[in-house]
């Protein structure tokens, strides 16, 4: 004799679609930016007074050209300042700053973007929409995300 199934007809009307958490839910809108020209002694003044790790590099059409972070800031310390030489004149974002960024996309779910951060060791990504910087995501942004997730959603 078979298995037979009490539970009768599923009603698939009752299902509801969970809504995806998105990269442009949690992503950080305003930023503060860079551009190449700056001095790296205002990106280390800037990055001290808002607390933060690093920023975008962009032109004046607030296209994505680099990324400046502490560490660049600091081989440019190592190069100068530690052996009480004059700073170069040209100690800027541009001589110093990462050029080869990695991006994500505002669409992208906010789970695999976790994945793309333990598969890349970074601490943020830039948010590009057709070639124009609009945002940032952090690993925190994804662990506020992940906060507010019901276990029931996964």
């Amino acid at each position: 004799m078979g298995i037979i199934n009490f539970q009768g007809k599923r009603d698939t009307s009752q299902v509801k679609e969970e809504s995806q958490i998105l990269v442009s839910d949690y992503m950080t809108k305003k930023l503060v930016t860079f551009r190449a020209e700056d001095s790296l002694d205002y990106v280390i003044a800037q990055l001290i007074t808002n607390k933060i790790s690093g920023g975008p590099v962009v032109n004046e059409k607030n296209e994505l050209i680099g990324i400046i972070s502490e560490t660049d800031c600091i081989k440019h310390i190592s190069e100068s300042k530690y052996y009480n030489m004059p700073s170069d004149v040209n100690n800027t974002v541009g001589k110093y700053m990462v050029t080869d960024v990695d991006t994500i996309d505002k669409d992208m779910n906010i789970f695999d973007a976790a994945f793309k951060f333990i598969s890349s060791h970074r601490r943020r990504f830039p948010v590009i929409e057709r070639g124009k910087l609009i945002g940032q995501i952090s690993q925190k942004d994804v662990l506020k995300a992940a906060i507010s997730v019901k276990g029931t959603t996964w």
